[in-house]
């Protein structure tokens, strides 16, 4: 396609499309219906030019004027309050629910991982001893040392805060470097596991496995979990990029990209609360037993939210992604 007469031939049609958006608000009926034509067309006229000669002065061009012309033929829409408890009893759940064949299977390897990384440091004195030495591992383990200490450094409020934002950043790296083909996630994942392991294996070579456990319940329970939940969606959407299914590779990435995006909002308030409670229950003077159920009661409530209302959002056709209506408008194929 000869570009310098392509933009000759349309010229005057997109110069006429800006001059309508320009008084939109005094549009007549019969320039209204002129407006939603020059919109189609020049639509069609931006997908034929990037897709054979894509120059970049006049793709911004036209790109700024559809996106002009599709926000002055479909509208803006305020989000409110409605929205909001939509996302949390439908959008969000059935994410969950949909993606649960992904972040179980990752919860369970990776606690077992965990679990067997400390063994292996409990049981190796010559691994404690590449780990620090033995002043310092004493200190980290000992009553009143450092992994008890680490709970009340700081005022709870801030140290909540804190934890909350650690982990945020966290899930969302699992989100958005989940479209790098999953290797990043499982880096991340491996880091956290190793780190609980090293404390297990060291609290538990002290003989005070109990105090570590104790500490780690109440919050790590539902705090792990979000991260497990960030991590198998993540992963979920690197396979979508190396296997797409029937679904071009582009809107299969859209639709679970769409999807990870309210994930992350979603386990934003999810570790905010594990953020508090890691805060406010894990230090506090409560008995060990009365924080451990905490974290469990926490637990359960979570996974009652997604195996209930997520279960019954997906039999009602929620699948996470955007309505039809708010997500990006397709180019017309035809004027």
């Amino acid at each position: 396609m000869d570009l310098d007469v392509f933009v000759s031939a349309h010229r005057a049609e997109w110069d006429r499309l800006d001059h309508l958006l320009r008084r939109r608000r005094r549009l007549t009926g019969a320039e209204a219906d002129e407006l939603v034509s020059l919109y189609q067309r020049t639509a069609t006229h931006l997908s034929l030019i990037r897709s054979s000669t894509p120059d970049p002065q006049l793709l911004g061009r036209l790109t700024q004027l559809v996106a002009r012309a599709r926000n002055a033929v479909t509208g803006t829409r305020r989000a409110s309050w409605r929205d909001v408890t939509r996302f949390l009893t439908h959008g969000f759940p059935a994410a969950l629910y949909r993606t649960r064949h992904w972040w179980v299977p990752t919860a369970i390897v990776s606690t077992l991982a965990a679990a067997l990384i400390g063994w292996w440091i409990a049981t190796r004195p010559e691994v404690q001893a590449s780990i620090g030495a033995p002043a310092e591992l004493r200190e980290m383990t000992r009553p009143g040392g450092g992994y008890e200490a680490y709970y009340s450094s700081n005022p709870a409020a801030s140290f909540a805060a804190q934890v909350w934002t650690n982990n945020a950043q966290a899930a969302a790296l699992c989100l958005v470097l989940g479209a790098f083909l999953c290797v990043p996630v499982l880096w991340i994942l491996l880091t956290n596991m190793v780190n609980i392991g090293m404390g297990i294996g060291l609290m538990a070579s002290a003989g005070r496995l109990d105090v570590f456990l104790g500490l780690i319940i109440p919050h790590g329970l539902l705090e792990l979990t979000a991260v497990f939940v960030a991590a198998g969606t993540g992963l979920r959407l690197g396979w979508t990029v190396i296997d797409p299914g029937p679904r071009t590779r582009r809107a299969a990435l859209a639709e679970e990209g769409r999807a990870a995006l309210g994930m992350a909002i979603g386990l934003a308030l999810v570790l905010f609360i594990s953020g508090a409670i890691e805060g406010f229950v894990t230090p506090s003077g409560l008995p060990t037993w009365a924080r451990i159920g905490i974290g469990i009661a926490a637990e359960l409530l979570f996974l009652a939210y997604v195996y209930v209302l997520g279960r019954r959002a997906v039999r009602e056709g929620e699948t996470g992604d955007l309505d039809a209506d708010e997500r990006s408008a397709a180019v017309p194929l035809a004027a």
